[in-house]
């Protein structure tokens, strides 16, 4: 069993690496995925390390706090997961618990260096700028390939910030102008529109409008090449107090009214997140009202000292009992909440699979009914030859409610989200062979020639179990809708570096244009039946649909009436290097 999990584990950390490696990361995140590589093993702190990449800040907590919580004392480990929980901490603006995780760090941590940026840009947050200057001077002083993913430029851009909260204006147009330069190297328009704003702010606040003006200028004119509207909305502000001291009140009022637009935009942008903001507002009250809760404490503690001892210990009670219960009460209430949507979930289910049961059972019952009893009748007379002919379609009727059943059991488990699902690299040719072995009777009864042309070299990246249910789908679609006398052909072809076609061909009586856009919808559940010997629902096609999908394929059909019909399975290919 040891052996089956250590594999289970190794198959999830390798897609979840090729999961990783297809993502677009800055050089920050790829020197967290290259540094932390050796620790994935540990499950906790591969998802702390996924949450952490994918910006999912609450999510890092937990899982950091569970690796921590572990036993494990691998301290490179415990750095980790530390500096995951300060820099969650930061973005959701806890400062004070992003220090209090920062501090618990040791020296030699491979970001530490990260740690003291992250802490300059709290203590700008909260306006303590020396403070501030102290950590950037320190990243200042380090060598480029030391900083790992630490931009130089932002660093002067910070410090720039700060001496000009502090009133050091030389200073401040050194660095700031420092920043400029670099942002202009790198192109990064959104930093130049900012810096180029606050270079001009700089001058106005020395009465330098000469100076000012020109970078007031190249902020507006940048600021046209962006997306953001704060930003557009300031620059347009910024130039119409320029005309306005220039006393051309024309031009301020132009580029006033433009500021408005920039400000109606973000208004309009603002309330697509304004329910992300309520959460968060929320959470903000919920720590406010811990906040009150020990300011109540100490206040007690004065009152004790006052000599009102018992007084203030009914205080206590009073404040721990309306917490308990409200805190009782939100836990009821989600308990509540999710066993609601449990049920619900439960009970679409039940509907989805109770109508198909319904609709796709009756006319195959009704078809073995209908045969048995024209079978007595010839039982009766002794019609050999007409009891041969109805006992060749109840096999018929048999095998197609038996797939029937199959495919009902399948989307069960599939929609109950009950299958066991693995995706490993599968050599085609012998998957094939094996499932059309199981079909060979069928289609000598109807004299159909068999071909499989599939290389030995094709992998795919498939689940097993579903491959051969779509197989079986397949083949059984292509044995029922074709002639006597015909063919059915399996085959590859490569003319994609990502996916490989798996193709499934027969000469059978086809299918319109309509009936084919129809199959290919999401949802649809058609029937294929061409005449009355053929009984199909499209529900074994929708269940190969779903599970193509859950396999990151894609599906195609070609057909014309009369002329066959082909089959097309995308499935992603195996990587050379990791076929067997």
């Amino acid at each position: 069993m040891k052996v089956f999990y250590r594999i289970l584990i190794f198959c999830f950390l390798f897609f979840s690496q090729l999961f990783f490696s297809q993502k677009s990361y800055s050089t920050f995140e790829k020197e967290i995925i290259i540094k932390s590589r050796k620790f994935i093993s540990e499950p906790n702190f591969n998802k702390a390390r996924s949450f952490f990449l994918q910006k999912e800040w609450d999510s890092t907590l937990v899982y950091s706090m569970k690796q921590l919580s572990t036993g494990n004392k691998n301290k490179e480990i415990e750095n980790f997961c530390h500096f995951f929980r300060g820099f969650s901490f930061k973005e959701k603006k806890i400062f004070i618990e992003s220090k209090k995780e920062f501090t618990l760090i040791s020296k030699y941590f491979e970001f530490y260096n990260h740690i003291k940026m992250f802490l300059g840009d709290i203590s700008l947050e909260q306006k303590e700028f020396q403070k501030a200057i102290n950590y950037f001077k320190e990243i200042e002083l380090v060598k480029d390939n030391n900083l790992l993913g630490i931009e130089k430029s932002s660093v002067k851009y910070n410090l720039g910030i700060c001496y000009m909260h502090l009133e050091e204006f030389d200073k401040a147009e050194f660095y700031l102008l420092k920043s400029i330069k670099l942002y202009e190297q790198q192109r990064d328009s959104l930093l130049l529109v900012n810096a180029y704003g606050d270079v001009a702010n700089l001058y106005y606040l020395q009465y330098k409008d000469n100076l000012a003006i020109p970078y007031f200028e190249k902020a507006y004119a940048l600021s046209k090449k962006i997306k953001n509207f704060d930003l557009k909305r300031r620059a347009a502000r910024n130039m119409s107090a320029v005309e306005k001291n220039r006393n051309n009140f024309a031009k301020a009022l132009k580029y006033r009214e433009e500021s408005d637009q920039w400000k109606d935009s973000l208004n309009n942008q603002n309330k697509i997140w304004e329910v992300a903001e309520l959460e968060k507002k929320f959470a903000v009250k919920q720590k406010q009202k811990e906040v009150s809760l020990l300011q109540a404490e100490n206040k007690i503690k004065v009152t004790e000292r006052n000599g009102l001892f018992y007084s203030a210990i009914v205080l206590l009670l009073l404040l721990g009992v309306s917490v308990y219960f409200y805190k009782e009460k939100i836990k009821t209430n989600k308990i509540i909440l999710a066993q609601k949507e449990t049920l619900d979930e439960l009970n679409a289910t039940k509907d989805r699979l109770f109508s198909i049961v319904s609709h796709d059972l009756r006319s195959s019952v009704h078809a073995m009914k209908t045969s048995n009893a024209r079978l007595l009748e010839k039982v009766a007379t002794k019609d050999l030859e007409e009891i041969d002919t109805i006992l060749h379609q109840n096999s018929g009727i048999a095998n197609s409610t038996y797939n029937l059943l199959d495919n009902l059991l399948h989307w069960a488990l599939l929609q109950t989200k009950q299958a066991y699902f693995e995706i490993t690299s599968l050599r085609l040719f012998f998957i094939v062979e094996q499932v059309a072995y199981n079909y060979q009777p069928l289609m000598a009864e109807k004299n159909i020639l068999f071909e499989n042309t599939i290389s030995k070299k094709d992998f795919v990246l498939a689940d097993q179990e579903s491959l051969k249910l779509l197989l079986r789908n397949f083949f059984d679609n292509a044995i029922k809708f074709s002639n006597e006398n015909g063919f059915i052909k399996i085959y590859t072809q490569n003319d994609s570096d990502t996916y490989c076609d798996l193709i499934i061909e027969d000469n059978g009586i086809g299918m319109s244009g309509d009936t084919i856009a129809n199959l290919l919808k999401d949802s649809t559940l058609l029937s294929k039946k061409q005449n009355e010997k053929s009984i199909g629902t499209g529900l074994g096609l929708q269940l190969c649909k779903s599970m193509i999908k859950k396999n990151n394929g894609k599906l195609d059909i070609k057909s014309e009436l009369g002329k066959g019909t082909k089959f097309i399975v995308s499935l992603l290919k195996t990587p050379p290097h990791e076929q067997n």
